[in-house]
């Protein structure tokens, strides 16, 4: 692990999967900054006087002067050292559809502008390393998720998955560095089990197999915050992760 002190800008941390990986990267003492629509949902479980690195920006992840005010370090010349996007929806089972289903497109095509913009438009300093949560079910190299699961992953979960996929392919094609993470079906709470993790090329293939049916966001998130940001292996730049029990 590192010891030099990161800044990390979130994205979708006010629960989850982010919140998670917030929690473990604020515990080993890096500067978080975290975009929130409603900045009490953070504060109330780190307030300022105890958590004296995290700054909370009220926005919300489709504006890009929200983002924006996001990305700089505090010396206001360089971008942020990493980016962990786990943007997403509300379900609305009865439907089968995402309260919002075009929410992680657009707030990615957001991220991706505002960084650009800042290099171009003031000069902007670095290249931060991209973590964006997405999902299983959408490898071009053949199945990832148990057979029993596909009524869910073909049906149930099609305008979600949509959705993700936009965001990867832009995510691929913008020239960022980045990790694109694909946890198995997410549940709550907190396990002892070991994770499994598979790695897929974009190019190249499925370069190993990690096939299973679910994990939670605690985990998920404690994952990313352990081996994207606290340490970086090479072997998962530019590549898909999944991450599974």
């Amino acid at each position: 692990m590192s010891n030099e002190i990161k800044t990390v800008a979130f994205f979708g941390a006010s629960g989850g999967t982010g919140l998670s990986a917030l929690k473990y990267t604020l515990k080993a003492g890096h500067r978080c900054i975290a975009l929130c629509r409603y900045p009490a949902k953070l504060t109330t479980l780190f307030p300022s006087e105890t958590t004296p690195n995290l700054r909370v920006v009220e926005g919300n992840a489709k504006n890009a002067a929200d983002v924006t005010n996001c990305l700089l370090k505090a010396d206001g010349t360089s971008l942020v050292d990493e980016i962990v996007f786990t943007v997403g929806a509300k379900p609305i089972l009865h439907k089968l559809t995402i309260d919002d289903p075009s929410v992680c497109r657009v707030a990615m095509a957001c991220v991706l502008q505002a960084v650009a913009d800042l290099r171009a438009n003031q000069g902007a300093r670095g290249r931060p390393h991209i973590v964006a949560c997405s999902t299983t079910g959408l490898s071009k190299y053949g199945r990832d998720y148990p057979i029993a699961f596909y009524p869910i992953y073909g049906w149930m979960l099609k305008v979600p998955h949509e959705d993700k996929e936009a965001m990867e392919e832009s995510l691929r094609n913008s020239g960022e560095t980045y990790t694109i993470v694909r946890p198995s079906l997410l549940t709550d709470g907190e396990s002892d089990k070991a994770l499994r993790v598979g790695v897929e090329d974009y190019e190249k293939g499925r370069l190993s197999e990690a096939i299973g049916y679910t994990i939670s966001r605690e985990d998920t998130g404690k994952w990313i915050a352990q081996f994207l940001l606290l340490q970086k292996d090479a072997g998962y730049l530019n590549k898909a992760v999944m991450v599974t029990y």
